[in-house]
């Protein structure tokens, strides 16, 4: 065995001596996106902790000891689910023998996800880029809450309504920024792809470098093909991620200029993490509508440039 599954193993036995007062529920998720719908939907009745902070990436982080204690810690451990935290899978195996382990995700419906073409009856897991399957994901959440803390049911569907109130006023913003872009625009490249639900629901062809887990490697090949295509359809921008190198779209942006076609970087978008904790931009709605609004502007569309209701880079 390896050392972090014993260490888990000893800390099981630990745990299992601890009596818990607190009528708090304690929520311990992996991404800041899930912790930021269940701070929403919890209110007062749960605290709420992510694991993984901003710049962080959720295909390749592994658990640390340190988060072991806490999810062992927690009343209940949510998780973005379909596979995006797969070096998580033999920890969650064994701390759910303690506590439950939800991976929200993987409680939406088949028929709402994309499927992807490189593993057989896996989903895109990049759930958070579309309002509407966000809104899904919101009710999700609110169910396990009700489930591990009945008491809570009312509480927990009010908060949920209001998120989703919330994702609606928003995607009607959405829907006119992204609208505003030219058809002959209305092209998305990024590092990875991990933009396929915002495509699908705003209308735009995305290219990722990568394949949906960074995890795997973008061949010279793939920078070539791209570049052909980004001088041929005259598309003028593509976007960095905040947490991913930046390093492959600078080789597309090099490569076009060297082809004669200036191509810019329209700005960091935020693929697989939040902003900074805190900050509008480290919510999930000000991560939607940074992203909303950077795309939407620098392929030509018309949006405020301090967004939505005008947050954007306000800070808290």
């Amino acid at each position: 065995m390896t050392r972090m599954v014993l260490f888990v193993a000893a800390a099981l036995m630990l745990a299992g001596t601890s009596v818990r007062a607190d009528p708090v529920l304690k929520v311990v998720t992996t991404t800041a996106h899930i912790a930021d719908v269940a701070a929403a939907v919890g209110g007062d009745r749960v605290t709420v902790e992510s694991l993984l902070g901003p710049g962080v990436d959720p295909h390749l982080y592994k658990p640390t000891r340190s988060d072991v204690v806490k999810l062992l810690k927690a009343d209940l451990v949510l998780a973005s689910g379909l596979h995006l935290e797969a070096q998580f899978d033999h920890t969650f195996e064994q701390i759910s023998q303690k506590n439950p382990v939800v991976k929200i995700g993987d409680l939406l419906p088949p028929d709402l996800l994309i499927a992807t073409t490189a593993f057989s009856g896996r989903f895109d897991p990049h759930i958070w880029m579309d309002p509407a399957l966000w809104a899904e994901a919101a009710d999700r959440v609110r169910n396990t809450l009700i489930e591990r803390d009945p008491d809570g049911r009312a509480a927990y569907e009010e908060g949920a309504r209001k998120y989703r109130e919330d994702i609606a006023r928003f995607a009607a913003y959405a829907s006119n920024a992204t609208g505003s872009v030219p058809a002959n625009a209305r092209i998305l490249v990024t590092a990875h792809d991990a933009f396929g639900y915002f495509g699908r629901a705003f209308g735009f062809e995305v290219l990722g470098i990568q394949g949906l887990s960074t995890e795997s490697e973008a061949g010279l090949k793939r920078i070539e093909e791209l570049v052909t295509f980004l001088v041929d359809k005259k598309i003028g921008a593509v976007f960095v991620e905040s947490s991913v190198p930046q390093a492959n779209i600078r080789a597309l942006v090099e490569g076009a200029r060297a082809r004669g076609h200036e191509l810019k970087i329209g700005g960091e978008l935020f693929s697989d993490a939040l902003g900074a904790p805190g900050t509008y931009e480290g919510t999930w709605l000000g991560m939607i509508d940074h992203n909303v609004t950077t795309i939407a502007r620098s392929l030509g569309g018309d949006a405020p440039e301090r967004g939505y209701q005008g947050k954007l880079g306000a800070g808290s």
